[in-house]
């Protein structure tokens, strides 16, 4: 097992405004892909799993398996466990780790699964070489990553297209690939997968409320999170920039022909028997 090498940042942090959005994931809405090969047996390996939701979903899905929970920050632990006992699920379990190094056995998952994970590490093959280790032959490798440059809305903004090109910088600056979605199926395949299913999903934003949820999450992320202080502090904004960012979210998600789509790739990776 290789020692634990973290050489990236996380970019958005744990700010309200970044668990707003975290809170919202399903595996319906964020992990449909996946669903089809879930028998209720499983046990699976819910990496970065953040606040939970995800995770508790797989919960019920395998009620004869078990789901653990992977991530590496402690705190955001505390609420997936709160997120499992308040479904009253008692097939979950919790426990910090980094992906380039976990601290799992051989073959020991039928399934591993990953939700905008790999976009934030620093070795994205490595960190597939490891999940792909502790599955089992016969199960599956699951990723689903956002491909920033991919992105799309309506109106045009140019304010927008500056929190873009910004947020591109300041992930790459912290050690990550924004653009990870068209990725995936090259770094599964560098990572020595050869029964590879290559998909894409998409979320998107339209009405009234779901413009004013994810332009104000947005926003606020912008100017208070984890992201703000490290494109500030990384030289790569001022914080008058980044208000006018943040306004620009703002503009948009008050335009009623506005119109917002985030693309995912997703891989589906299969380990011979």
């Amino acid at each position: 097992m290789p020692e634990a090498r973290e050489t990236a940042v996380y970019t958005h942090g744990h700010h309200e405004s970044v668990l707003r959005s975290h809170t919202w994931r399903t595996a319906e809405n964020s992990a449909a892909y996946l669903l089809g090969v879930l028998e209720p047996h499983m046990r699976i390996l819910d990496v970065g799993c953040g606040p939970g939701t995800i995770t508790a979903d797989l919960a019920e899905l395998v009620p004869q398996g078990h789901v653990t929970g992977l991530d590496r920050e402690p705190g955001i632990l505390e609420r997936a466990r709160a997120a499992a006992a308040a479904r009253g699920l008692a097939n979950t379990g919790f426990a910090v780790g980094d992906v380039h190094a976990l601290d799992f056995p051989d073959d020991t998952f039928c399934v591993v699964h990953a939700h905008q994970v790999l976009q934030h590490v620093g070795d994205p093959v490595g960190a597939l070489r490891e999940m792909r280790r502790v599955t089992r032959p016969g199960g599956f490798v699951a990723v689903r990553d956002a491909d920033y440059a991919a992105m799309t809305w309506y109106p045009p903004s140019a304010g927008m297209d500056d929190w873009l090109d910004l947020y591109r910088r300041v992930a790459r600056a912290n050690g990550g690939e924004p653009d990870a979605g068209r990725r995936l199926k090259s770094w599964a395949l560098a990572a020595g997968f050869t029964d590879v299913t290559a998909t894409s999903g998409t979320w998107t934003f339209s009405t009234a409320g779901e413009r004013a949820w994810w332009s104000g999450l947005w926003a606020d992320r912008t100017v208070a999170s984890a992201y703000a202080e490290r494109a500030v502090g990384g030289g790569h904004a001022t914080r008058r920039q980044l208000r006018d960012v943040a306004g620009a979210w703002r503009e948009w998600g008050e335009r009623d022909d506005g119109w917002f789509s985030v693309l995912h790739g997703e891989v589906l990776c299969r380990k011979e028997d």
